[in-house]
């Protein structure tokens, strides 16, 4: 279970993080969340569908890794077989965690950088330090600072950006028939995507309206990433043949 605690070069200084992409370092997720704003490099390696939370109906855009839990098929002997890994899994072990800033006399939230103590990247002898001798940052460090603010950023911009899919009613339900080479079958079910019907009828006025806003391009890569779910296919028949 994840044990989350404030980030300090106190305490952490001689924190070190295993950077090598592996299934025991928690890699082997068959999904994972990705933004507007990454879409475009995301979409040349992987499918973008879209997950709905059961309890809260929220919809949350994901990039696919694979066809069932624990099964990330972009791994391999330590290397993740792609030129970009979304910012959802380059920034594990780190998170965003919120405390009350006292810089002034009303006191606010402030953004901070929390670390999954348990997690089996984290130890104090092999990968790359955090913190420099010092105490300032490690050029690593300040890379996962900038990417928990792209993600923080990326929360707010998705949401803005669901919010028009379904005011203009543009995700529906898909249920996606994988057949491998040795005839074992696979349904994705529960994703979401573009209703592109609904879309070839959208008026002049509401596809100006998704242009001016940039999600017009951010819909044409979600439809063209759906051409990766036949590599996923291809990696899978590649792994049961080895």
């Amino acid at each position: 279970m994840a044990k989350h605690v404030l980030l300090n070069n106190i305490e952490h200084k001689d924190l070190k993080i295993i950077t090598e992409r592996s299934a025991k370092y928690g890699d082997d997720q068959w999904f994972s969340q990705t933004f507007v704003a990454e879409f475009k490099t995301v979409q040349a390696h992987y499918p973008i569908m879209f997950q709905k939370n059961a309890d809260t109906g929220e919809f949350t855009p994901v990039t696919l890794f694979g066809f069932t839990n624990n099964e990330n098929l972009f791994l391999n002997d330590g290397h993740w077989d792609a030129s970009y890994i979304p910012i959802s899994m380059q920034r594990m072990p780190f998170y965003i965690g919120m405390q009350q800033s006292t810089l002034s006399s009303n006191t606010e939230p402030q953004r901070v950088i929390t670390l999954d103590i348990d997690s089996p990247r984290v130890n104090e002898e092999t990968g790359i330090e955090l913190f420099l001798p010092y105490g300032g940052n490690s050029e690593y460090l300040e890379n996962i600072a900038n990417m928990l603010e792209l993600l923080h950023q990326g929360v707010d911009e998705n949401k803005m950006f669901i919010e028009v899919l379904t005011r203009y009613e543009l995700l529906e339900a898909v249920t996606i028939d994988v057949e491998l080479n040795n005839a074992s079958k696979h349904q994705l079910i529960g994703f979401y995507s573009i209703n592109e019907d609904i879309l070839g009828q959208l008026s002049a006025e509401k596809v100006l309206h998704l242009h001016k806003e940039g999600y017009l391009e951010a819909i044409y890569m979600i439809i063209a990433s759906q051409a990766h779910i036949r590599k996923l296919v291809e990696l899978r028949n590649k792994q049961q043949t080895h």
